[in-house]
């Protein structure tokens, strides 16, 4: 194939052997630019896109098969219906209880860029590392027992692309957000459901956690729009879950410095100077509100020592740290105040690594990147490079301010709902989710009580006519599966049975 125009024109005498100089030039570079063509097709042919599945009977690091069922694969989406360059990579694992008739559930871990296998190591799957210190060797596994795969089949999946083991095969793929992950996803599980139609008649909830509190009401509503255009196949959806969710700036990061004063982190003083100045508002503050400025700084000297993720729990930014939430306001900003303040900040006291919650997410990388394991896995070779925890580095559009309203279209069409904060995440502080639950002016079902587990208060709960439970995990963080485990297991179980928490 003639790649290149080879007439050439020359300037002055000699044109001869300049002539022959640049058409050797330019017969190398057709012949380069032929060779790369034909090695993308080759590439192409061997990167099988739509579908692919395979069941995964063991994992390097685990003794024994497995006592699941686990099966990893690719499914082609994109932009057309002929389209199919992005690759979106997941996990799924049967129920462990009856998968014929237990629910199907889709889970989407924050970020946004954190992998499924986050989630599914550090939070709600059925598998956990040994935590030790690293010695060079794979890092062992082991079973945990408070697994939502207990009573629920669950798709663990890499989205957006970019994220885990999603890639895409074109360089625009790659540009995603809040909008175009959402219809990425709901193209993922018209397709998953085409290739596994035995799960078609069990109802769905989507769920998820931290940043996906924006992006899991626009699955939900993409996949009632299809029901009701009359899509195939039709997907039994029923509803969602959300665990510390991100939600709207306005509530989410306005209540932090009241969650900071209701836990004793800063003095009545501080708290009724940093009311009046800056007006209720902490987020958007007035760059000539020297004032508020001033309370502010004094709130985060106050605070930053703190692990916001656990203000119980070690400050570890030295390891691996919790996903981008922490730093960065729903909007996708870093605060000038919390920037500017951290850079005199120094953990006063070394924690040994071993002994920090965080130092489990270093070993994550150690096992995943090791070629065994992405074997056992099925990850196509050559795909990605380095798999990461967390990736923040996604062309990322945040398309989506606030899903407030997303949620009370969602109401309006009967959908059941559980939302569910640690009370000790000073990320997104439960009092931003219940205000704006609040907000929605549903009237309350079931007034605010305690709910139990093994004869203890395991949080508070409090029901509305929206079919909409709010529930806060007692000593939980962000996300509280991962720090309370056995409560938030019983919760979801009787949640997902229709019963009372």
């Amino acid at each position: 194939m003639d790649l290149l125009n080879t007439t050439n024109t020359t300037r002055g005498g000699g044109g001869g052997a300049g002539n022959k100089q640049c058409n050797w030039l330019y017969f190398i570079i057709n012949v380069m630019m032929t060779l790369v063509l034909e090695l993308h097709l080759i590439w192409s042919s061997l990167l099988p896109i739509s579908y692919s599945a395979a069941i995964v009977t063991h994992l390097p690091g685990f003794p024994g098969p497995l006592p699941f069922h686990l099966e990893t694969g690719y499914v082609g989406v994109g932009g057309g219906e002929s389209s199919e360059d992005v690759q979106l990579f997941y996990y799924f694992i049967k129920s462990e209880k009856n998968p014929e008739k237990d629910p199907l559930m889709l889970w989407l871990t924050g970020g946004p860029g954190c992998s499924a296998l986050s989630g599914l190591l550090f939070e709600i799957g059925p598998f956990f590392f040994v935590v030790e210190e690293y010695n060079g060797t794979l890092p062992k596994l082991v079973l945990k027992p408070h697994s939502w795969t207990q009573v629920a089949s669950i798709i663990f999946i890499d989205s957006p692309v970019g994220t885990g083991f999603s890639y895409s095969t074109t360089s625009q793929g790659y540009e995603t957000g809040d909008l175009k992950s959402s219809e990425h996803l709901y193209q993922f599980l018209t397709k998953w459901m085409i290739n596994h139609p035995e799960f078609l008649n069990n109802p769905l909830y989507v769920a998820g956690d931290s940043y996906s509190g924006k992006i899991v009401p626009l699955v939900i509503k993409g996949i009632a729009d299809g029901n009701e255009a009359g899509n195939e196949p039709f997907i039994n959806i029923k509803g969602y879950i959300l665990g510390n969710p991100v939600t709207d700036q306005v509530f989410d990061n306005n209540k932090q410095v009241q969650y900071a004063h209701g836990m004793g982190l800063i003095p009545d003083e501080l708290y009724e100077s940093v009311k009046k100045s800056c007006g209720g508002n902490y987020v958007q503050i007035d760059p000539t509100n020297v004032h508020c400025w001033m309370d502010m700084l004094s709130f985060y000297k106050c605070t930053l020592g703190l692990n916001p993720g656990q203000i119980l729990e070690p400050l570890c930014f030295f390891a691996s740290p919790k996903p981008k939430e922490m730093v960065v306001g729903a909007d996708g900003r870093r605060s000038l105040i919390r920037q500017k303040s951290s850079d005199f900040f120094t953990p006063l006291l070394p924690i040994p690594l071993v002994e920090c919650r965080s130092y489990a997410y270093s070993l994550a990388p150690n096992w995943v990147n090791d070629n065994r394991v992405r074997n056992a896995l099925h990850i196509r070779k050559g795909s990605i490079g380095k798999w990461e925890r967390c990736s923040y580095g996604l062309r990322y559009s945040v398309d989506i301010q606030s899903s407030i309203q997303y949620h009370a279209n969602l109401s309006e069409k009967g959908f059941r709902s559980l939302i569910y904060s640690g009370d000790h995440d000073m990320i997104v502080p439960f009092l931003g989710t219940e205000a704006w639950i609040k907000s929605l002016n549903y009237s309350i079902l079931d007034e605010w009580r305690s709910w139990i587990v093994d004869a203890e208060i395991a949080g508070y709960t409090r029901t509305y006519s929206n079919r909409m439970t709010f529930a806060t995990v007692k000593g939980g963080g962000h996300t509280a599966p991962e720090y309370k485990p056995k409560e938030c297991f019983a919760m979801f179980k009787r949640w997902i049975s229709e019963e009372p928490l």
